[in-house]
């Protein structure tokens, strides 16, 4: 669809602004559900992650959460205080620290805390859909990012 002047200014007809509004409005619906659990959208993410794959050194996890290792260690200290997760040194490499779930952790997400939210969205079948949409948008722009960084 073309736009001619300031019809293409509009905020309404920025993607980036839709993207952006609709995480803010994601974070709002999940804020009373995980305040109940005591956790922040960050650390539930962080603990969905664990539980696609478990016992992950911290750097493979920040790489699947787009977190620097800086942003993510007071993630893991906080769910570890809060007995969800249980960090160690990996035994063939010192350097790395490994993540894995605890019985607690593995409980908290048997318990889906943010199902409901697939229904919140409206999407019915085409949930799937715009979920697959979005992570391609996501991974264009990273791979554009990437390729003017190489030039």
């Amino acid at each position: 669809m073309s736009q001619t002047g300031g019809e293409s200014r509009k905020l309404s007809n920025f993607l980036c602004f839709a993207v952006y509004s609709a995480n803010l409005a994601f974070g709002r619906a999940y804020k009373p559900i995980l305040d109940k659990l005591g956790l922040t959208y960050t650390q539930y993410v962080t603990l969905v992650a664990l539980g696609e794959e478990d016992d992950q050194t911290v750097g493979t996890l920040g790489e699947k959460l787009f977190l620097e290792s800086n942003t993510l260690t007071p993630i893991l200290k906080k769910l570890e205080s809060l007995g969800f997760i249980r960090r160690k040194r990996d035994p063939a490499d010192e350097r790395q620290v490994r993540v894995s779930l605890t019985l607690a952790g593995r409980r908290l997400l048997e318990k889906e805390p943010g199902a409901s939210l697939v229904e919140a969205t409206g999407l019915g079948r085409e949930f799937p859909v715009v979920q697959k949409t979005v992570v391609r948008l996501r991974d264009n722009l990273l791979g554009a990012i990437e390729g003017r960084e190489k030039s």
